[in-house]
């Protein structure tokens, strides 16, 4: 029965690893929870400590999980249903139970990759999640990542822009919005992505609980991909989980000496498979997945660097500030007033898309909230997120408190 697969997720005192080998064992979380203490003694490898958390029948806790989990939408899928990912089945540590918002996607029918990297990323790395999140959407691939700032939340922006399969894998109940910065992020995951979690609802952040999550994320791969992480960094903790899981590891190479990807390049060193593209990871797939990988020929969007002296359109040349005439000493005078930014408006029209272009002007009156220009703009939440994202990478807006915006 369901509700002692719960009781059996819920137990503490006993790790995932030997919960899967009583399973495999006995067969069922009903028979685990029928089995007395005489006969679990007879098992060898368990010690006092599970023994003692297999001693507590008791299912309370879990009759209020399942009551929680109905009262909120989420789902359930334990290792016994045919849903259960295969993929994350087969590592030596899987979650009896995952709860989830959203779609749970077939897994068996094309490759998933674990996009995952730094929180405090740069402009430059922000703009490659972004890119590579889409291109490997529009090449088949199902983008798995953990939702946090950064590399995870731009490689899952930019899947949801290419409209393709996405799952975050948090660190916290199903029902948490964590970091509260992603609320748009995490709506538009429940709409058209899949959020997991093996913590039962109501259970807040904690920092035990991400590098639990990181076996799930790349437990649910095929490969796991680095775009930009530091010497110590969770990421490189899920790479490695993925080496022993035997998944591909892949990593995108970063500037020497900028200390956002020391931790990637290393990996590079160490073997990883360096890419620059989602074909380049995709195409590894290709073989076991032939319906569903395709190479995607369409136009790509451009990786965002940090912002550079635009050019004058129609000309080569960078723009340069006009000399002034040899019998005049009167310098140019840039109307930049005290009240509000400088914006040009010609510059705009060349240097922005049209969705950038309109949070722009909506914003030349002044701070707004950001629910609000979702609505003026009438821009879908995720696709506004990434818009807004990139105009402050160059350096067009900026986030103020209570969720505002301005130029």
């Amino acid at each position: 029965m369901l509700i002692h697969w719960i009781w059996l997720a819920s137990l503490t005192g006993s790790s995932d690893r030997t919960k899967a080998a009583l399973l495999s064992r006995l067969g069922d979380a009903e028979d685990v929870f029928h089995t007395d203490r005489a006969a679990l003694e007879r098992i060898e490898g368990l010690d006092r400590q599970t023994l003692e958390a297999l001693d507590n029948k008791d299912l309370d806790q879990a009759h209020k999980i399942l009551v929680q989990c109905e009262n909120k939408a989420i789902k359930i899928c334990t290792l016994a249903d045919k849903d259960y990912p295969a993929k994350l089945k087969s590592i030596p540590d899987p979650p009896p139970v995952l709860y989830y918002k959203g779609h749970l996607p077939d897994l068996s029918q094309r490759p998933a990759i674990g996009v995952v990297g730094t929180r405090k990323a740069t402009a430059y790395g922000l703009g490659v999640a972004s890119r590579l999140g889409g291109q490997i959407a529009r090449c088949g691939g199902v983008v798995v990542s953990g939702m946090a700032r950064g590399i995870d939340a731009m490689a899952m922006t930019g899947a949801l822009q290419a409209e393709g399969c996405v799952i975050g894998v948090l660190g916290c109940g199903a029902d948490v919005v964590y970091p509260a910065s992603n609320r748009e992020l995490f709506r538009e995951m429940e709409r058209w992505g899949c959020l997991i979690s093996e913590f039962a609802p109501g259970t807040p952040p904690s920092k035990w609980n991400f590098p639990r999550r990181n076996r799930i994320i790349s437990g649910l791969s095929d490969g796991v991909l680095v775009v930009e992480a530091p010497s110590k960094s969770g990421a490189l903790i899920t790479a490695r989980l993925a080496a022993d899981q035997g998944r591909d590891v892949f990593a995108v190479p970063g500037n020497i000496g900028v200390a956002e990807c020391a931790g990637s390049n290393e990996l590079l060193r160490d073997g990883a498979i360096m890419v620059s593209t989602g074909w380049d990871i995709l195409s590894e797939y290709q073989a076991v997945y032939p319906e569903t990988v395709v190479r995607y020929k369409g136009p790509e969007p451009p990786v965002y660097h940090e912002p550079q002296t635009p050019k004058v359109a129609g000309s080569d040349k960078i723009c340069q500030p006009e000399p002034a005439s040899s019998g005049s000493k009167e310098k140019k005078v840039i109307d930049n007033r005290d009240d509000g930014p400088y914006i040009d408006g010609e510059m705009i029209n060349i240097s922005l898309t049209p969705e950038e272009r309109s949070i722009v002007e909506r914003l030349k009156d002044g701070p707004c909230l950001a629910d609000d220009l979702i609505v003026a703009t009438g821009l879908p939440a995720g696709t506004f997120l990434s818009v807004v994202t990139m105009l402050q990478v160059k350096g067009m807006v900026r986030r103020l408190p209570g969720n505002m915006l301005s130029l």
